[in-house]
């Protein structure tokens, strides 16, 4: 598995003229890292004083949302590896025969199928990472100070993780001959992308205003 790998050894992976690991799975383990980077600042929170002033309200909430976050960076993890997997259905189809007008419909179809499923796993990448950027401004907000920065480096690869993922999204749709599906499925990528750049602006903006106070 690639998640079980060192460091070292999954950059090898990356740079190798193997197709798999490629940006899907690398879109995932930034996200996955932007999370647990969130959780760190969490975990150099809490038990401090500025975290027991804080609002009970407050505390619940950032103790609700690392929980979630270790959840969200678990199912990452597993993206890291099957990423590299969501092409196979493509692959399998463009491999059937086509002698016959019926064979090459059948695997015409089949091809279709495949790319609508190539596009499930990193979407459901770009969703998992979008969830923890909306999670991420009460912890810049109420973070520990002396790990702000680490709020905002998590920030960058969340986003970063998102907007990878809705890449494999978007070049998987230029293969779809379903118009609806293309529409409709291009119009929650322009909405995810937005929205993460709003959400890392939001962040960020908050992380330099307390890093220059």
């Amino acid at each position: 598995m690639l998640i079980e790998k060192s460091l070292r050894d999954y950059l090898k992976e990356v740079k190798s003229d193997s197709p798999a690991p490629g940006g899907g799975s690398v879109a995932a383990y930034s996200s996955a890292l932007g999370a647990s980077l969130t959780n760190m600042v969490m975990a150099l929170t809490e038990g401090k004083k500025a975290f027991a002033e804080l609002s009970e309200a407050d505390q619940n909430t950032m103790k609700d949302y690392s929980a979630k976050l270790v959840e969200l960076s678990s199912e990452l993890e597993e993206i890291v590896d099957t990423d590299s997997t969501a092409f196979n259905d493509v692959i399998k189809a463009l491999k059937m025969p086509k002698e016959t007008d019926e064979e090459k419909k059948i695997r015409s179809e089949k091809i279709q199928e495949g790319y609508k499923v190539a596009l499930e796993i990193p979407f459901r990448c770009a969703e998992l990472g979008l969830e923890a950027m909306k999670m991420q401004k009460i912890f810049a907000e109420n973070g520990n100070i002396n790990a702000i920065t680490d709020v905002g480096v998590g920030c960058l690869l969340l986003q970063t993780g998102v907007e990878g993922a809705l890449l494999n999204v978007t070049i998987n749709l230029k293969s779809l001959k379903d118009e609806a599906f293309r529409a409709e499925t291009k119009k929650k990528v322009d909405d995810m992308l937005a929205a993460s750049k709003k959400y890392k602006e939001e962040t960020l903006g908050i992380v330099y205003d307390r890093l220059t106070k």
